[in-house]
């Protein structure tokens, strides 16, 4: 018996007696540490790695290392560019791991920690993943093509036109809700801002001597790789000491100042060529986030904190003060990304299909960051469930006291909470306070930070903003791609990427647009349907997948994209139902017209994705049928 076979077969037993203890099958009567979660996680993603994403590779995908990539073959040093696997996988991490996997789990935690964990596991593995790597691997086998160029070759034009308005809505409206968090965490926050803008002159550098001063120099990449690390720490080490000098105007700044600046760096990640900018910040970036997490999971290990959130609450069928309605569907338009989101479909078919170097990348990158992500957000489920249930609740609520006493979760440490981060945070939902709570609390727990709790609370905050931008910057540049194909229908010159006066133009007309939606606050309104946009845009991701593994005839293993895509679309589709209604009841007792109106947009929002979701699955059931029909196995069509 091979050595990896009994790696993974130790792992499974792991596995297995970690989740019994973790859902309370095992020692039923015991409160439930959090080391289980985190070994149960870890075993569980390594062993589906090793066994279902190697499947998917070899038998599903056909991966070969020999067939050329987009990055070979239409080299520019702008665009397309082959990069080193590790250097992409960072930005891959980076741009798909945004604000979902730490904000959709502490919200949903309102369900108790046992619904979003299974959900994180399942999803993540059988959902997530799947969708990212046959997303990647079908760009990759057309020229690096985005979702709707691949919709409307592999489906037809009507789907491709339908998936395009789709993606370039959810898009904006994703970039607006993220640049508003990145905008609230960086407010008046000195310390946070000077080590979010020491990123972009530090992988300036980076790109630089990557691809001039060492460029195809061996060890290279390590070398900026221990040049990058080694500035990010000082950068946030140096940035504790910005608040109280002379430096602190400049980097203490207000909300309309940061949109300028967010707007600046947007524009400029999506012009430059990937390696100067967006590449390498991004690499630096997860270096940052990964680091992070590991030292979660360090004061895990030393803390071994019991989760104090019950297994199912009491609002798991609705009523609950965070998400108003129960754990079907809500919970899976809640936690999107770390589990499954039609955000990565983006990422999988913008700039990451550009700059691999070989097929063989495309397991560790597209499977394997989706892994990596659901880690992330088990951790972020972790961090808000050591919290006292009446804590959380008073964190991420606007109700009295009182009223949570009365739904029997009465806030205990709460005031205790506010005098140790020094901030008071009763009152702030969002999940993003709750959750720097508990990650200060977690790191609190190693040895000597206990008096440090105020630099972590600070620290965890930046942490979110970092994790955000990443998406923000990345996020743009796919969107520029949507808006000159787009654009190429009506003036055939704005579709090639490389023309740079399109790229000006597009990337402007995507910042502006997401821009005023930060500027004007006006994304709040919206903000609540973008889950269940998300993840109808997963769930037509997985249904070109579909069609696309039909045409390489591989039909005997369609079930791989079918089974989640039917579950997405289902449950997607039921909560869209649900929401429509949320929103005009909300309009019919809203108090102005102004309010009545912003929920009715959100109403008919709502009405447009989901027509559109079902247009395109629709048109793509047809095509199935009649290549069905044909017996149609036309192989490697992907």
């Amino acid at each position: 018996m091979k050595p990896s076979t009994i790696i993974t077969a130790a792992l499974s037993i792991v596995f297995a007696i970690s989740l019994g203890v973790a859902t309370r099958v095992l020692n039923p009567s015991e409160n439930v540490n959090a080391l289980w979660l985190v070994l149960a996680a870890a075993c569980f993603f390594v062993v589906i790695y090793r066994l279902y994403g190697a499947f998917i590779a070899k038998k599903v995908l056909g991966l070969d290392d020999s067939r050329p990539t987009p990055a070979i073959r239409f080299s520019d040093g702008r665009d397309f560019h082959a990069t080193h696997p590790l250097v992409l996988f960072g930005h891959h991490f980076a741009a798909i791991a945004g604000a979902g996997p730490l904000i959709g789990p502490v919200l949903a935690a309102q369900f108790g920690y046992l619904p979003g964990f299974l959900w994180i596991l399942i999803g993540a593995a059988f959902g997530g993943a799947v969708h990212d790597i046959v997303i990647l691997a079908a760009s990759v086998r057309m020229d690096g093509c985005s979702l709707a160029e691949i919709a409307r070759k592999e489906v037809g034009p009507l789907t491709g036109f339908t998936v395009a308005l789709a993606i370039l809505f959810i898009i904006i409206v994703a970039l607006g809700g993220l640049g508003m968090a990145v905008v609230n965490a960086l407010y008046k926050s000195p310390w946070g801002s000077f080590t979010i803008f020491a990123t972009m002159p530090i992988a300036l550098v980076m790109g630089q001597w990557l691809h001039r001063w060492r460029r195809g120099a061996g060890g290279a990449v390590w070398e900026v790789t221990l040049f990058g690390v080694i500035m990010l720490v000082l950068a946030v080490m140096g940035g504790r000491f910005i608040e109280g000098s002379f430096l602190e105007g400049v980097f203490s700044l207000d909300k309309t100042t940061l949109v300028w600046v967010l707007a600046l760096y947007g524009f400029s990640a999506s012009v430059l060529p990937v390696w100067m900018l967006l590449c390498p910040r991004d690499y630096l970036s997860t270096y940052m986030k990964i680091g992070t997490v590991l030292l979660l999971v360090a004061g895990v290990l030393v803390m071994a904190p019991e989760i104090r959130m019950p297994r199912i609450t009491a609002f798991a069928s609705g009523g609950g003060p965070v998400i108003p309605g129960g754990i079907f569907p809500f919970m899976f338009i809640t936690i999107a990304c770390g589990a499954v989101s039609g955000f990565h479909s983006l990422i999988a078919s913008g700039t990451t299909p550009k700059m691999l170097r070989k097929e063989g990348d495309i397991l560790p990158i597209g499977f394997g960051a989706m892994l990596a992500e659901g880690f992330v957000a088990v951790i972020a489920i972790i961090a808000a469930t050591v919290l006292m249930p009446g804590d959380y609740f008073a964190i991420n609520t606007t109700l009295s006291f009182d009223a949570l006493g009365r739904m029997g979760f009465a806030p205990q440490n709460i005031n205790e909470l506010s005098r140790t981060v020094g901030v008071d945070v009763a009152g702030r939902p969002g999940g993003a306070v709750s959750l720097a709570v508990g990650m200060a609390y977690i790191f609190s727990g190693l040895p000597g930070m206990k008096r440090l709790m105020p630099y972590w609370y600070n620290f965890a905050l930046m942490f979110e903003a970092l994790f955000i931008l990443t998406t923000v910057d990345t996020g743009t540049r796919v969107a520029r791609f949507i808006v000159q194909d787009l654009g190429g229908y009506a003036y055939r010159p704005l579709s090639k990427t490389n023309w740079m006066p399109g790229a000006f133009f597009a990337s402007a007309v995507v910042v502006g647009a997401w821009a005023l939606l930060v500027s004007s606050g006006s994304v709040a309104t919206i903000w609540p349907m973008f889950g269940v946009a998300n993840q109808l845009l997963a769930a037509i991701a997985l249904c070109i997948g579909t069609t696309v593994l039909i045409r390489m005839g591989k039909v005997k293993y369609i079930w791989v994209t079918l089974a989640p895509m039917l579950f997405m679309f289902t449950m997607t589709l039921v909560a869209s139902w649900k929401l429509l209604w949320i929103f005009l009841d909300k309009a019919a007792i809203a108090p102005d017209a102004s309010a009545r109106f912003s929920f009715r947009l959100d109403a008919a929002l709502v009405v447009v994705m989901a027509l559109l979701a079902i247009i395109a699955v629709a048109d793509s059931a047809v095509k199935w049928k009649g290549m069905l029909s044909k017996g149609f196995v036309k192989e490697d069509a992907a």
